[in-house]
């Protein structure tokens, strides 16, 4: 009889041995001594950065902040380079990000500088109150006149002259102007036309006129038109730090912590 050859067997696949079911415990230390190193990152570190970080934020948003100043229109009294510091809390509280005030405690007076969203791009701009709501404003042969009083323009002092460039010192007109008990620098370009030539014009309820003390080199109220309370964020105060970009960023030290007039 014929005898059929059986097949192969196939290997059985090796048990596992006794020290590969057993958990080595010194895996399980450095996985749990892994996770307390990270909750105590967690804790320690990112936790009181990211509070500080929203902390700030909200401050900056509703109390206090400081802002680059890239242009020259608030010349003499700030120059390019400045970065001066925002009390956003001198007039109001608002709601963190918003433009909705919650309590206000007082309003924009003629003089003060102030941080703005222009009305006709929502640009931020630094600009100096010059009219507030019933104030009849005029600009004739680039002298101001409010409510038909001619502002007195007098003699600068030198070392606020001398914060713009000898070029402009030589072809800008420098005085310090005062009106109603209010005095401040100012730059006049007899010049151009547009600064010297404006109104007679009525700031309306809940608007104010604003300027640059650079006149022949703002756009402010006179192109753009009157500013509603709201767009008005804060008051400037000082120049925190200043540094002069044409001279390799170099600081100018004498006008760190200079206070704004």
């Amino acid at each position: 009889m014929r005898q059929v050859p059986s097949l192969p067997e196939e290997p059985s696949p090796e048990a596992p041995s006794r020290q590969e079911l057993e958990v080595n415990p010194a895996d399980g230390q450095a996985e749990e001594r892994g996770r307390r190193v990270s909750r105590g990152v967690w804790r320690e570190w990112i936790l009181p950065l990211l509070t500080v970080i929203v902390v700030m934020s909200f401050l900056r948003s509703a109390v206090a902040d400081w802002n680059d100043v890239p242009t020259g229109s608030m010349k003499p009294t700030i120059v390019e380079g400045d970065r001066i510091f925002v009390n956003k809390a001198a007039y109001d509280l608002r709601l963190p990000f918003t433009l909705r005030r919650l309590a206000s405690w007082g309003d924009p007076q003629r003089g003060d500088i102030v941080v703005l969203f222009s009305p006709a791009d929502g640009r931020r701009l630094v600009k100096r109150v010059i009219g507030t709501p019933g104030d009849r404003i005029e600009v004739r042969e680039g002298r101001l006149l409010i409510n038909g009083e001619l502002a007195d323009y007098g003699p600068l002092e030198q070392e606020i002259i001398a914060a713009v460039g000898p070029e402009e010192q030589a072809a800008y007109r420098f005085a310090n102007e005062k009106i109603d008990g209010n005095e401040h620098p100012v730059m006049l370009a007899p010049w151009v036309l547009a600064s010297s030539y404006f109104g007679p014009t009525t700031v309306p309820e809940g608007s104010y006129f604003m300027m640059g003390d650079n006149r022949g080199n703002s756009r402010d109220s006179r192109f753009f038109g009157f500013v509603s309370r709201k767009l008005i964020v804060g008051r400037a105060t000082a120049v925190v730090l200043s540094i002069d970009r044409e001279e390799h960023f170099l600081p100018r030290w004498d006008r760190f912590f200079h206070r704004l007039r």
